[in-house]
């Protein structure tokens, strides 16, 4: 590799992660550079996708056998340019994973560098191979690319081609194993990161420019914050910003726009006449709203009123047979029934075990759920993973379909008649329950969220072995299972109580 100049040295140095945050916010760049403390650490269920980019992008490294990892960790810049240089360097090495390599002030950590041919660091090329754990191709992943391989060639490394490797939904795992082969597709994109190639000298001698002020640059915060990624300087540039700001309204980002750009900053500055959505005019209005309509929907349910919630698992490696990556495979249910007596009994089933659950899950789930009585649900998900059971399952397809018929949307009768201040325009059920049910949250539980129940489903099943640590993980997601559906009960009285001293 040709030795890092000069004239870059006293410069912050640029990576792939910085120059990614910096195509989206000039201040991103600018604070993931010079004050990466003031971002918000990462929540549970993005550390979650992390893991699972984590896990693919290991697994993929078994595509090139005799490939040789670059063990230098990321703040060990120079042990892993050494070691990399040593690679390149070495015949016998096939390919090359976490190569690191520096020029023009930017340092890039490479998945997979694949020799194509040579057998010296002078006389080799490479293919360049970036590692995806999405199903498909994304602008953001050529941008990522493009710049690797700038500082490739830059670095006078020859490359043979650039590619993009992600996961393949349409592969099914079958009873010989993982087809490694099959899982991914390998798509070569060395044309279409062409012109990108062309704009990136420009580009980066503008990130540079901006590194080098003495402050950050002034951004107003808005749309750009939230894609193509959420940025983690979100709260900190957002803190001095009024509890009514209008970016807070929901709803289309160009609405958000016209009325910024008409000079409003806050939702009570709001022109009367001004054309919103039914929901955006309650958040407006700020205040509790039981529509007219509430009690006569809320009485539509038939005892004994189930309430029913799927946790479900979504590996991007299948593990069971005929499935797919990413396919959605339900592990757990919890049912909370109430009887018109006022009675409530509670039901649910943990898969355990590394066997493919849905057969048992879902003889279990039928014989909870009977032939009587509405079923309760808060969205649309509980219905399209009966669905999926029922093409799973077509023997069981007739006593899914009456099931799916009993099926009762708590979520779009909030929706449609109740709003209340706190919701801050949010149906979630994580922002209705603490507004209607005071007493009750998610707060007390060790998980509080469906991406970590998945995760730590995963974990269970799959990667501990200590029963003691099983048992934990079990009784974990057993509690925030059932506080989903004692959740929807708890919702259904209290509204039904406000609808009747209220909108009668």
């Amino acid at each position: 590799m040709k030795p890092e100049g000069h004239l870059f040295s006293h410069m912050p140095r640029l990576s792939k992660s910085r120059y990614l945050g910096g195509l989206q916010c000039d201040k991103r760049l600018y604070l993931e550079t010079h004050a990466p403390n003031l971002a918000t650490p990462p929540d549970e269920a993005t550390r979650a996708i992390l893991d699972m980019g984590t896990e693919i992008g290991v697994l993929a490294r078994s595509r090139f056998p005799g490939g040789v990892l670059v063990e230098a960790g990321y703040r060990q810049t120079q042990l892993a340019l050494e070691q990399t240089s040593s690679l390149l360097a070495d015949p016998t090495v096939p390919s090359i994973f976490e190569a690191a390599v520096l020029a023009c002030g930017v340092l890039v950590r490479v998945d997979i560098l694949e020799r194509v041919s040579g057998d010296s660091a002078a006389g080799s090329t490479w293919r360049l191979i970036e590692v995806k754990s999405s199903s498909r191709k994304k602008d953001l992943h050529l941008q990522d690319i493009a710049l690797q391989t700038y500082v490739l060639q830059q670095a006078g490394i020859g490359l043979a081609g650039s590619a993009l490797m992600h996961v393949n939904t349409q592969y099914a795992l079958d009873s010989a194993g993982v087809d490694l082969a099959q899982l991914f597709t390998l798509h070569d994109v060395t044309e279409e990161i062409a012109p990108r190639l062309i704009e990136l000298p420009e580009q980066l001698e503008g990130m540079r420019g901006i590194l080098e002020r003495p402050e950050a640059p002034i951004v107003e915060p808005g749309a750009h914050c939230h894609a193509p990624h959420e940025c983690p300087f979100w709260a900190h540039c957002t803190k001095d910003k009024p509890a009514r700001w209008i970016f807070h309204l929901p709803g289309q980002t160009r609405t958000i726009q016209g009325l910024r750009e008409q000079g409003i900053e806050t939702i009570d500055a709001i022109p009367q006449g001004t054309k919103l959505s039914r929901v955006q005019e309650l958040v407006r209005a700020n205040e509790e709203w039981c529509g007219a309509k509430l009690p006569h929907a809320l009485r539509q349910v038939r005892y004994p009123v189930h309430h029913l919630d799927f946790e479900t698992i979504m590996p991007a490696v299948p593990r069971f047979h005929g499935t797919r990556p990413y396919q959605v495979i339900p592990v757990q249910w919890s049912n909370h029934i109430e009887y018109e007596n006022g009675n409530i009994l509670h039901q649910d089933y943990l898969a355990f075990g590394t066997s493919d659950p849905r057969e048992e899950l879902l003889a279990r789930l039928l014989e909870s759920l009977g032939t009587e009585g509405t079923i309760c649900v808060y969205s649309q998900y509980e219905r399209s993973v009966l669905g999926a059971l029922a093409d799973e399952f077509p023997e069981r397809r007739a006593d899914i379909r009456a099931v799916q018929k009993r099926l009762w949307d708590l979520f779009e009768v909030i929706q449609a008649h109740y709003y209340h201040p706190a919701f801050g325009g949010s149906y979630s059920i994580k922002s209705v329950l603490p507004a209607v049910v005071p007493s009750l949250s998610y707060t007390d539980l060790e998980i509080q969220g469906g991406a970590v129940a998945a995760r730590e489903y995963f974990r269970m099943a799959f990667e501990v072995s200590d029963w003691v640590e099983q048992a934990r993980i079990a009784d974990a997601l057993r509690a925030y299972c059932a506080r989903d559906t004692l959740a929807m009960l708890e919702l259904r009285r209290s509204l039904l109580q406000k609808a009747e001293g209220r909108c009668t």
